[in-house]
């Protein structure tokens, strides 16, 4: 019975001790933790466990939490409804605004006739618009980080919209690209945005399935081609299908007017200041006790929530913003999702829809020219069939969460990539030997399908990862994807035609191509075992350094 004793006592003083107990403490002493105002839910202390895991491990003895101010707290708490509006408006802003982007790629043999230009003159109004449109988050980030996020939404739809008129007026192929570069120009933030919005409005633990629900409507962009190949059934000329992104970029307008309500607020991090009433497990256990008298501010009127601007930002850094993502190049993490990001983009939504609408018109397929955007087809069941397995990075990451006692680590949601870190370039591999020895056409949507079924848990995985591993400068890091990526796709689409005819289709996207992105796929294992010390390295380099002291914010949680 002694020994039974014993043995009691010291499971009694480890789980005192433990970090399982400092949570018990916190959610029966509730009210007088951290918000005596308000009794604080589950879900909100969820928000106050995980992120300082993202760092150092927690120790036993310690807990650190990030002070929000009373807005960001009324913010994350509103409706389902409310958010998902949000997200549902930033994401379809992704769609429209890649899809304008892809879709006239199968008119480049229809441009280059009645402009006079050689294709490959021709399939610049494909990728100068999207060299703009990585540039266009440049002057829009550092914009929205000033005035806020709803005026620059509203701004850039503005933008957007009148391009697309412009594009569809255009009767020169100087005023038709003109037209297009400023289009791109202004929806070039409507992929930095959705990002930035789930990171202001959800919970840690929902944002790896909200950006994917995001990054569905990105991916179905390159379905762009689809539309604008049948448009052309219908007996009307290319600009039906500016006509019909002008309808629905309107549209999305005013929906963004009733519904985008500004999210910016102020991150404080304050020093931990002991109460006078630390509870006797809580001192046992080296915890403190922060107290602080909070007033979560009034809900706005429907009225005040239609201002399109509230206030600047005075604190915010407008130049220093725009210099210091160039920094971002250099962290690891972060370039890993910028070539990702290219390298896709580079391939489906340039290579596939260039090349496609030239060989499928030609022997031995010889389709009609208006079902030569039927490779989008490929494009969405690719991506759709990819959807039912966007649970898997949170639901993973909460399994080792649990696994690892409560601490949760950046890299836990990256092992879900890995069937798609083989299948993305084996995809390539059946599109380039097709094309080159003119195989059935369904070896083109096979090709396609496989390496886009892999582009979605690539887009979706490696940007929630690089958000959580470095969530402190999130916008600045969005402008080095986006920049990044861009200047990726727009080099590997800029010559791609004239690669193909001196070199064949095996030899540039089989093997040129598809060397490429197996090499940037198998940066998976590494980011996977080694990714915790690289963030400490970074966070502790001179540039961890300097981001502290410029941005006030460190490299890392």
């Amino acid at each position: 019975m002694a020994n039974k004793s014993a043995v009691m006592r010291t499971r009694k003083i480890f789980r005192e001790r433990s970090i399982f107990r400092l949570l018990r403490v916190m959610t029966q002493d509730m009210d007088k933790l951290c918000f005596p105002s308000q009794r604080m839910t589950p879900m909100i202390l969820s928000k106050y466990v995980y992120p300082a895991a993202f760092g150092p491990p927690l120790s036993p003895r310690t807990f650190n939490r990030v002070k929000t101010t009373a807005l960001r707290r009324e913010i994350l708490q509103w409706t389902n409804f409310k958010k998902s509006m949000i997200l549902a408006i930033c994401a379809a802003y992704s769609f429209l605004g890649n899809s304008a982007l892809v879709g006239p790629s199968v008119y480049i043999g229809i441009y280059a006739e009645e402009f006079g230009v050689t294709p490959t003159i021709a399939s610049g109004l494909i990728s100068y618009p999207n060299l703009a449109f990585g540039f266009g988050s440049l002057l829009l980030v550092p914009l929205y980080l000033k005035i806020g996020r709803r005026p620059v939404m509203l701004l850039s739809l503005v933008c957007f919209l009148g391009g697309l008129i412009g594009a569809s007026r255009a009767s020169t192929f100087q005023g038709l690209m003109v037209a297009r570069v400023f289009h791109g120009l202004g929806s070039g933030v409507c992929e930095a945005l959705p990002v930035q919005l789930v990171n202001d409005i959800f919970f840690l633990h929902e944002r790896g399935k909200r950006i994917g629900y995001y990054t569905v409507c990105l991916c179905l962009g390159a379905t762009g081609p689809l539309y604008a190949g049948y448009m052309l059934a219908g007996g009307y000329s290319w600009r039906l299908f500016f006509y019909v992104e002008i309808a629905f970029a309107a549209a999305l307008l005013i929906l963004a007017i009733i519904f985008v309500e500004e999210t910016s607020y102020k991150r404080v991090i304050p020093a931990a200041t002991p109460a006078q009433s630390d509870t006797g497990d809580a001192k046992e256990a080296g915890v403190h006790q922060i107290e602080e008298a909070t007033v979560v501010p009034p809900r706005k009127t429907f009225l005040q929530q239609l201002k399109p601007f509230e206030k600047i930002d005075h604190e915010a850094e407008f130049f220093m913003t725009m210099i210091r993502p160039f920094t971002y190049f250099t962290v690891p993490a972060v370039f890993w999702v910028i070539t990702t990001y290219g390298i896709y983009i580079g391939l489906g939504a340039l290579a596939f829809n260039y090349t496609f609408p030239l060989l499928i018109v030609k022997p031995p397929y010889s389709w009609a020219p208006e079902n030569s955007g039927l490779i989008a087809v490929a494009n969405a069941v690719g991506f759709l069939s990819a959807v039912p397995f966007t649970f898997t990075s949170d639901r993973l990451a909460a399994h080792l969460t649990r696994r690892n006692n409560g601490i949760r680590e950046a890299e836990m949601r990256l092992p879900v990539m890995l069937p798609a870190m083989l299948i993305a370039p084996a995809g390539l591999v059946v599109y380039g030997l097709t094309a080159e020895r003119e195989l059935h056409w369904m070896g083109f949507f096979a090709g396609v399908a496989m390496c886009n079924w892999g582009a979605y848990f690539y887009f979706s995985f490696t940007l929630a990862y690089a958000v959580d591993s470095y969530n402190a400068n999130t916008s600045e890091m969005l402008i080095a994807m986006n920049l990044g990526k861009q200047a990726i796709s727009f080099g590997m689409g800029l010559k791609l035609l004239d690669w193909i005819l001196e070199r064949g289709f095996a030899v540039v996207i089989a093997g040129a191509f598809g060397a490429v992105l197996l090499a940037n796929n198998l940066l998976l294992p590494v980011f996977w075992f080694c990714g915790k010390s690289i963030r400490r390295y970074t966070a502790n380099s001179w540039l961890g350094g300097w981001h502290n002291k410029k941005a006030g914010a460190k490299l890392t949680h």
